[in-house]
């Protein structure tokens, strides 16, 4: 296998276009930092990605998901997810919206390597079914 090493990459027809179909830093961990829009500060490219997200009309009904296996309809507004590929560790973040009705709110509850838990409530603070979305930051394992 070949090495090419640039310090600067021009194209001659004036696109700024590269295909590739994987990226991966030259530390230990792989890790790539992206410039911001201001041109100075920098950010992490793994750690400010979504690691899984899901929408659907209930838990049980998966319409659009990113590394979620399955979901559970613990009850009304009451929902788990099971995550296919485990976090590092249980502290990640969740977040929850929801849509159905009226406004609606959701909190995530536990957390595992492998799963979390979301409610959702609508205005008078009554769990309550919804279309609704989460999302997952954190590490991978």
């Amino acid at each position: 296998m070949s090495t090419i090493k640039v310090d600067t990459y021009l194209t001659r027809g004036g696109a700024s276009e590269i295909a590739i179909d994987k990226l991966k830093g030259v530390t230990a961990a792989g890790s790539m930092l992206v410039v911001g829009e201001g041109g100075t500060n920098t950010t992490n490219l793994q750690q400010g990605l979504a690691k899984a997200w899901v929408f659907g009309s209930d838990a049980a009904a998966l319409t659009k998901s990113f590394n979620i296996a399955s979901g559970t309809d613990n009850g009304t507004g009451d929902y788990t997810y099971a995550i296919t590929n485990d976090m590092d560790s249980a502290n990640f973040a969740a977040s929850a919206t929801g849509a159905a009705g009226g406004r609606r709110y959701g909190i995530q509850l536990a957390r595992t390597t492998g799963t979390f838990q979301v409610r959702y409530y609508d205005d008078n603070e009554a769990l309550g079914d919804t279309a609704n979305a989460s999302k997952v930051h954190g590490d991978l394992a």
